[in-house]
């Protein structure tokens, strides 16, 4: 999602405060809203995974990596993460609306294959600012950001184009129409959408669904 207008005090990914964030989303237009989605819609089996495979409280996120809203995002449920860490999992879908988010797809998609996928992610969300200018994006420093996380370039670029990498961009768009997901990152927590983009309500829904499982 392309907004300039949203400061990112941040000199590293790994440095945005968890009360920063609050303050950057406080006034975030365009609230997600609606129905809960059917959960074969939002997870599908070739969606990357981080944490418990089987926690009873999933996060789905509809994710860019040149979203610039993406990369603060990532730390604070990184940190919703860590509070429950046998409790809560995050599945990854991609929606690539940015010029040349599918190629930076296909990267983490190749590291995935190669075992280095949160780490080439988190190092091409660090390096965002170097690559992901929304009209002329500089996809030889994401593949340079890769490389220096670890990932096999050669190996990765003779393997970007592999019908299992295509077929997962392909269903991921389909499904992106089907939930009805206009711009990233898109939150939904077992199925629900958020009542409004920010921070607080993705804790509180997180907080909520994790006290549900505990009555059950």
């Amino acid at each position: 999602m392309n907004r300039r207008n949203v400061i990112l005090g941040i000199g590293a990914i790994a440095a945005v405060g968890f009360g920063l964030s609050t303050m950057i989303y406080r006034g975030r237009n365009n609230p997600t809203t609606g129905p809960a989605v059917e959960s074969n819609t939002l997870v599908r089996p070739h969606s990357p995974v981080l944490g418990p495979a089987n926690a009873p409280v999933t996060i789905v996120e509809f994710f860019d990596p040149a979203c610039e809203t993406c990369r603060a995002m990532y730390p604070v449920v990184k940190k919703i993460m860590s509070e429950h860490p046998e409790a809560v999992r995050l599945v990854i879908r991609y929606a690539p609306f940015h010029k040349g988010s599918d190629e930076a797809v296909r990267i983490l998609e190749s590291a995935r294959k190669q075992g280095m996928y949160v780490k080439v992610m988190e190092a091409m969300l660090a390096a965002q600012p170097e690559w992901a200018d929304h009209g002329q994006p500089q996809l030889e420093k994401a593949w340079a950001v890769a490389g220096a996380a670890g990932l096999n370039v050669d190996a990765a670029r003779k393997g970007m184009m592999a019908a299992d990498i295509t077929a997962v961009l392909t269903q991921d768009m389909a499904d992106i129409r089907e939930a009805n997901v206009r711009q990233t990152p898109t939150f939904f927590v077992n199925g629900k959408p958020l009542p409004s983009f920010g921070v607080r309500q993705l804790v509180e829904l997180v907080q909520s669904e994790v006290a549900a499982t505990k009555k059950r």
